[in-house]
């Protein structure tokens, strides 16, 4: 017997699900699992790890310290690992306001700054760690400004980029209404973070605006709400479908800018989330929708090409 069933014999219906999106990821698929916070080549192993062992098919990592904290090594590393195992990384692009030297990131609505970037020279410098991780055959970037975000798209349509990387909007540019999602889309974003506390309803709004696929935490770490809710994937799928179906942490603590000092919290945090995605798949298999998640490299994904 299912929940539903249980509940329509006490005569109570829940709420009617949205209508299912006939949208999907260029191979078919529904969605795909991304693990965050990957913060180099040891987290990124630990995960693979982890995910071999569950039998979980991780799609994309992603890291949030910057890809200008990684050596040049190091990126060629996590672009190896990625290619082997056809999964996407998508590495946050260079310095951040709440990072610089002006203080009014840190003032009490400062934290609405977030990711972005201040000023010309910040701008080269987030374009030069992008050029710099390409070269090592990164493919996917992390963007937290909108700025930003159309110079490289721009670039990339006049051929200074390679076709083949993709440009993922940080959940601190979230937008929060359709229109807000369109304008992302139309800037150049190839997927798109909207806000973790969502309900069905809005994010069905959102995907009925744009066909960008969508980034959606389905549990989110403190800073961005703490929200648990791996067990509505499938209907949060259902409904916002292309979706990359996200697994923060909620309690873990922060790592970001991360590095030795936090290697073995950033492992152990990214083995959990690895976890969690499995535990949501269990959830999804028992949903009866007929979901399908894509394959390790999958077409779209920015897999590296090291």
């Amino acid at each position: 017997m299912t929940g539903a069933e249980l509940l329509a014999r006490y005569g109570i219906v829940p709420e009617p699900a949205p209508a299912a999106s006939p949208a999907r990821f260029p191979d078919g698929a529904h969605f795909r699992i991304e693990i965050p916070s990957v913060e180099g080549p040891a987290v990124f192993l630990a995960a693979v790890e982890a995910a071999v062992a569950a039998g979980v098919t991780v799609n994309r990592v992603s890291q949030g310290s910057g890809a200008m904290l990684l050596a040049r090594a190091e990126l060629a590393e996590m672009a190896r690992i990625g290619a082997d195992h056809g999964i996407e990384v998508s590495l946050f692009v260079g310095p951040r306001e709440e990072w610089d030297t002006g203080r009014s990131a840190q003032a009490a609505d400062g934290p609405a700054l977030a990711g972005r970037l201040r000023g010309a020279r910040q701008l080269r410098y987030a374009v030069d760690d992008v050029l710099r991780a390409v070269d090592q055959g990164i493919r996917g970037f992390l963007v937290g400004d909108a700025g930003l975000l159309q110079l490289l798209a721009e670039d990339q349509a006049a051929g200074q980029i390679p076709e083949s990387v993709v440009w993922k909007v940080s959940a601190v540019l979230a937008p929060s209404n359709p229109v807000s999602l369109r304008q992302l889309e139309q800037l150049g974003a190839s997927t798109v973070n909207v806000p973790s506390d969502i309900t069905l309803g809005q994010l069905a709004e959102m995907r009925a605006a744009a066909s960008v696929p969508i980034d959606l935490y389905v549990e989110a770490p403190d800073s961005l709400g703490g929200v648990v809710r791996g067990h509505e994937a499938a209907d949060l799928i259902a409904a916002a479908a292309p979706m990359y179906v996200k697994f923060g942490l909620r309690n873990a603590r922060p790592l970001y800018p991360s590095g030795l000092h936090l290697a073995g919290d950033a492992a152990a945090i990214a083995r959990e989330k690895v976890h969690r995605a499995g535990v949501a798949l269990e959830w999804i298999g028992r949903s009866g929708l007929d979901l399908v998640q894509s394959g390790p490299g999958a077409k779209g994904l920015g897999v590296p090409q090291p």
